[in-house]
């Protein structure tokens, strides 16, 4: 029996939602394998009667060796330990003596005389660094066991259904990764989710434990090590690592980074599976956030070196009708975030038990192994003509220091850091085009990006019907049925909070987002989940307003084609240089893709859905390119011929303006709109660092404020572009392009102009025209006639 469904009989069935979950795919909180196993043993099957005990007690147990006693006694680790101790010496010296004494030997007795004289001991710190070690390994070490995970899994059957009204995968997806695990028992499951919760972290292991796939180690970090939580996160397979690894600046923590590197690599080797969050904490913004490669690159070097054979990444993408940890408003608003604690979690309990979320959808991409990965971009730089191939090889970690190294020593080797950073860009990539499309991401997008004054219900439904077929084929829906009933669903989901329904006197329902700096920017959280899939198209249609003139233009516009058109050559290399201004905001492509590629595709799509029009071709186009033919073949032609031919050709590659689809390519122009407010605001701001450096958090404040008056006074539209992450990214390009420069000091980080940019204030408007080419222009052009029209 493949499935099994059953309740017990002291439980109350739950009332079916109007809107259901995807096709193909199985809630897991209505679902027990294992309860009405077969054959049964007796007449009388228990586990019919106790499904969810059943399930858990039936469910299959693995062996989930404790690695933490193995790395204590790794000689590497031995190694890591002398080598923090002899640190710790030479820095004492130098306390007490200064430089003369740097180049000094570690041991001798002469040393020790003199060493004794100033109070230092080399045992001494030796004995507190061996000390140390042994604490890093009792506050990282997981203590995964089957006990706790039928445990828990029994009590989430009971609790989750209390505030979720399904927990959802794809079936085939599920078999998908049996087969991987069947087929290569020994090679590790490396699972890597986009992170949106707290609840991320055991809902992978629940689902995993269910369907009989072994649980993983999960990589969290050591704000969760709170009373009782973290203990409970321990026994189910948590593995806390700090936030920051080195606590000084500039200093590497060498013993710490040893110490994870060789517990991953243990963990690796004795058969577990891992799991780690790639974008390192939670989104803020709804949107995934750049990868961080630091433990991906400790996997990788362990099938380097081979430790491993190979390893298997699946990309795991996670999403919620309702988060369930609230919002970041205040975070966005750059207030300091509030730390975790014992009466927190408590009362974030409580207030979730007795609210309603919807479903949760959890999606398992299809996984690709290192050794693949490794051979297709060796193939690529081969292809490229690079000499810069990653080959595994044997390797110790004493051999040689690496500044690129992650721990300290040689972990991952500095020609491996672009390996590093492609696969990781590739793993969000790859998971965010595989997010499924909840109902509240979609009443969201359209509420931000097409209806922010409010609209009909109808004409919102209508919208999402649309909106859905140009998702069809391209985005999972993580809902299904008639419109109007996911419209009406969704406004209950997201609460009166953040969205306003109100009927008139004919008896329509009008819908409105709540007009609050506070609710834009939460439902700019849900919005941005289809940001990233629209990000190419806003930028083609931005980009090509901005190239087309401003003047008012005649109706006929395919008769003044050099006054209204733009060439599509011209338009695709606009918009790669506007793509780099999001470099750091989104990731456009996967490392194995080619961007302007991708923007030919995208621009023949927006081509046919009418967004642009192409120029009309006729015979006498055809015969004027066979004349011009004839004439690269020596053949004679007069001058008028030849420049009628070239313009007609030039014509032929021309781009015009489709006024018919004016307001859907608004619409587009929407959707990064407000993150263009933000980048704009930032790149004003910059003045105020003229012949003078400022803390960073300073200058994200000064511009947080600046937007949220510029939003009170209406010269920003967006409310939602008060963002202090999309300010940081700002600030990392303003980076990379030189122009600003950050400098740590006692742990707080400066900026500061670049020298050329210090000298004159004029040359920061170039960088400010630089990216007000990424602003729509709704107050200009075609989109101001069409104002006027309406």
């Amino acid at each position: 029996m493949d499935a099994f469904h059953a309740r017990g009989w002291f439980e109350e069935p739950k009332p079916q939602n109007a809107v259901e979950h995807g096709i193909g795919t199985q809630n897991m909180l209505q679902l027990t394998p294992n309860a009405g196993i077969k054959p049964f043993s007796r007449i009388f099957n228990w586990g019919n009667i106790f499904p969810y005990v059943a399930q858990v007690v039936r469910s299959e147990k693995f062996d989930y060796r404790q690695v933490t006693e193995i790395v204590h006694n790794d000689v590497v680790f031995k190694h890591a330990i002398k080598q923090a101790a002899e640190q710790t010496l030479r820095e004492q010296r130098y306390a007490k003596n200064g430089h003369r004494l740097l180049g000094r030997s570690i041991s001798g007795d002469k040393d020790e005389e003199e060493d004794a004289k100033e109070g230092i001991s080399y045992q001494q710190i030796l004995r507190k660094q061996e000390q140390r070690a042994i604490t890093i390994l009792q506050e990282m070490g997981s203590t995964l066991n089957n006990y706790l995970l039928a445990f828990t899994s029994w009590l989430l059957y009971k609790l989750l259904p209390c505030f979720l009204s399904g927990v959802v995968t794809n079936t085939k997806q599920i078999e998908m990764l049996k087969n991987a695990s069947n087929r290569a028992p020994d090679t590790p499951l490396i699972f890597v989710p986009l992170h949106r919760s707290h609840l991320d972290y055991i809902m992978v292991t629940f689902i995993l434990t269910n369907n009989d796939i072994r649980s993983p180690l999960v990589a969290a970090g050591n704000n969760l090590q709170i009373p009782v939580f973290g203990s409970l996160l321990r026994g189910l397979g948590a593995f806390f690592i700090k936030r920051k690894i080195d606590p000084v600046e500039g200093k590497k923590d060498v013993l710490y980074r040893a110490a994870l590197h060789l517990y991953l690599t243990h963990a690796l080797k004795q058969g577990h599976n891992v799991e780690f969050f790639i974008e390192g904490g939670r989104t803020r913004t709804g949107k995934p956030c750049m990868p961080k490669g630091g433990i991906l690159s400790v996997i990788v070097s362990a099938f380097m070196d081979g430790s491993i054979p190979d390893a298997l990444l699946v990309p795991v993408s996670v999403n919620y009708e309702r988060l369930v940890d609230g919002n970041f408003v205040r975070e966005q608003k750059g207030e300091k975030k509030v730390p975790e604690t014992f009466k927190k979690a408590i009362s974030g309990i409580w207030k979730t038990l007795n609210s309603s979320y919807g479903l949760m959808r959890i999606d398992f991409n299809e996984p690709y192994s290192i050794r693949e990965l490794v051979n297709s971009y060796n193939k690529i730089a081969l292809e490229d003509g690079s000499a810069k191939l990653y080959k595994p090889a044997a390797k110790t970690l004493q051999h040689s220091q690496s500044t690129s190294s992650l721990y300290g020593t040689d972990v991952v080797c500095e020609e491996h850091r672009n390996l590093i950073e492609s696969i990781s860009r590739q793993v969000v990539f790859d998971c965010a085009a595989a997010t499924s499309v909840m109902s509240t991401n979609a009443l969201a997008f359209l509420l931000l990006t097409r209806y922010r004054n409010g609209a009909d219900e109808q004409l919102i439904a209508a919208a999402l019907d649309d909106l859905r077929n140009s998702l069809s084929g391209c985005k999972d829906l993580g809902f299904s049925g008639e419109s109007s009933h996911i419209v009406a669903y969704a406004c209950d989901l997201l609460g009166k909070g953040l969205v306003t329904r109100t009927r008139d006197e004919n008896g329509r329902v009008f819908i409105r987002p709540v007009s609050t700096v506070e609710s834009y920017i939460e439902l700019g959280y849900y919005s941005n989940m289809l940001t990233p899939h629209f990000a190419l198209s806003s930028i083609l249609m931005t980009t090509f307003h901005a190239l087309l003139p401003s003047t008012n233009l005649p109706d006929n516009v395919a008769d003044h084609a050099t006054a209204t058109g733009v060439t599509r050559k011209k338009l695709i290399d606009t918009a790669l240089e506007n793509c780099l201004v999001y470099r750091y905001e989104f990731i456009l492509n996967k490392p194995t893709q080619v961007l302007e590629q991708m923007l030919q595709h995208q621009l023949d799509d927006l081509l046919i859905s009418g967004f642009l029009r192409r120029p009309e071709v006729d015979e006498s186009e055809n015969q004027a390119s066979t004349r011009r033919f004839a004439h690269n073949l020596g053949l004679e032609l007069d001058e008028d011929e030849i420049e009628a031919n070239e313009y007609k050709l030039e014509a032929a590659d021309m781009l015009f303006l489709s006024k018919e689809t004016l307001e859907q390519q608004r619409f587009m122009c929407e959707v990064l709109a407000p993150f263009a407010s933000t980048y704009l605001a930032v790149a004003q701001a910059l003045q105020i660092l003229h012949r003078s450096s400022m803390l960073e958090s300073e200058f994200i404040n000064f511009v947080i404020n600046d937007l949220s008056n510029k939003v009170k006074n209406g010269s920003c539209a967006y409310a939602e572009s008060i963002s202090t992450d999309s300010v940081r990214n700002c600030l990392k390009l303003l980076e990379k392009w030189s122009v600003i420069e950050v400098c740590n000091q006692r742990g707080m980080r400066l900026i500061s102009l670049n020298t050329l940019y210090e000298m004159s204030r004029d040359s920061l408007n170039t960088i400010v025209k630089k990216i007000e080419a990424v602003m729509p222009r709704f107050n200009k052009g075609h989109f101001s006639q069409e104002t006027n029209a309406q």
